[in-house]
C-alpha cells in the first residue's frame, strides 16, 4: 500500500469551521472528501511535528484534530531528518524561519513515503521550491515523494 505523509494543514482543513472564503471552503470540502473516500486506500502517517502543531490553538479544534490523527502512525524525527532539514534551510530551499516545513519534507524523504499531502503551497507544495528540493534530495541519494494536495491525490 502506498504511504501518505499527512501534513498539518490537512488536519486543520479537515476539522475547521466552514470558511467564508470560497477558496478555503473548497479546500475544506476537498479535504473532507479525500479523508472520507480516498484515505482508506493509503497507509497514512504523520510525525511528532504534526502532532505538536495540531495540539496548539483553540482547544476544541485541537482535540478534534488529535482525534482524527489518532489512528495514524507517527514517523520518528531522527538525526537524519534533522540533518536533511538543516541542509534545506542552509541552501535556501525553505526559508530559515520555516524549520517545521523543512522538517515535514525531510521526514517524508528520509522515511521514503510515496506522497506528502499538504495545503501549504507557500513553502511545501510550491513548484519552484519543489524543483530545487527534489533535485538536491536526489543528488543526496534520496527518493523524493510526490508532494500534492488532496485535490491532486
Amino acid at each position: 500500500m502506498e504511504t501518505v505523509y499527512i501534513e498539518t494543514t490537512i488536519l486543520s482543513y479537515l476539522v475547521s469551521r466552514p470558511s467564508r472564503d470560497i477558496i478555503v471552503a473548497a479546500r475544506q470540502e476537498l479535504t473532507r472528501e479525500w479523508w472520507r473516500l480516498a484515505r482508506p486506500g493509503f497507509d497514512c502517517v504523520l510525525s511528532q511535528i504534526v502532532l505538536d502543531e495540531i495540539s496548539a490553538g483553540d482547544q476544541v479544534h485541537a482535540t478534534k484534530r488529535l482525534e482524527e490523527a489518532g489512528s495514524l502512525a507517527a514517523l520518528a524525527v531522527n538525526e537524519s531528518c534533522l540533518e536533511l532539514a538543516q541542509l534545506y534551510l542552509e541552501r535556501g530551499y525553505v526559508p530559515r524561519s520555516e524549520i517545521r516545513d523543512a522538517l515535514h519534507i525531510a521526514v517524508a524523504v528520509i522515511w521514503k513515503v510515496d506522497y506528502l499531502l499538504t495545503w501549504n503551497c507557500k513553502h511545501i507544495a510550491n513548484a519552484h521550491a519543489l524543483r530545487q528540493l527534489r533535485k538536491f534530495s536526489e543528488n543526496q541519494g534520496h527518493e523524493f515523494p510526490h508532494v500534492c494536495t488532496p485535490e491532486e491525490l
